[in-house]
């Protein structure tokens, strides 16, 4: 409230994967993320990457760029401890229980043009949507580092696709 963000709840049945969400979100207008939450080799660094539904992944490619070796998904432990949640219900609105700002966020770039974008709120039985401003302004109260960036390859380069239980 004090950030006076608009958005619109809706409830549904529980959606713990994109397959599961699509759905109930037929008639949301709003682009959909799918929220993956990885850590770097060494488990000293963790991020939240935010992307379309529909895209895949280019995770060598932001291997490479984040210097950091190879990523992997961050298990049920570290995704409670960084950020209160349980798989299945991965969502940036998780940072708010991330007090010492420890996960850096990547949303892709082609986001930027969203005009409503649409996540859980930290549960799988409900999505909120709400105007892309509202959301930076969101990300920025966390006081999280966060960018947009390119997350995906459509020039034919070698792809991971993520499995959608990894949402």
């Amino acid at each position: 409230e004090e950030l006076d963000i608009r958005y619109e709840y809706h409830e549904h049945p529980p959606a713990p994967t994109v397959e599961a969400a699509l759905e109930h979100w037929k008639d949301l207008d709003s682009t959909h993320c799918k929220n993956l939450f990885f850590r770097n080799h060494k488990g000293n660094r963790h991020y939240l990457v935010i992307i379309d539904y529909r895209q895949v992944l280019d995770i060598h490619d932001l291997e490479k760029r984040l210097r950091q070796g190879k990523l992997s998904f961050a298990s049920e432990r570290r995704l409670k401890k960084y950020l209160g949640l349980t798989p299945g219900s991965v969502t940036p609105f998780g940072l708010i229980n991330d007090r010492e700002n420890h996960v850096y966020v990547f949303l892709d770039e082609n986001l930027r043009q969203a005009e409503r974008i649409s996540f859980h709120p930290c549960i799988n039985t409900a999505s909120l949507v709400l105007p892309m401003d509202d959301f930076i302004r969101f990300l920025d109260h966390t006081g999280n580092k966060w960018e947009f960036t390119r997350l995906y390859n459509s020039r034919g380069k070698r792809r991971i696709e993520i499995p959608a239980a990894g949402e």
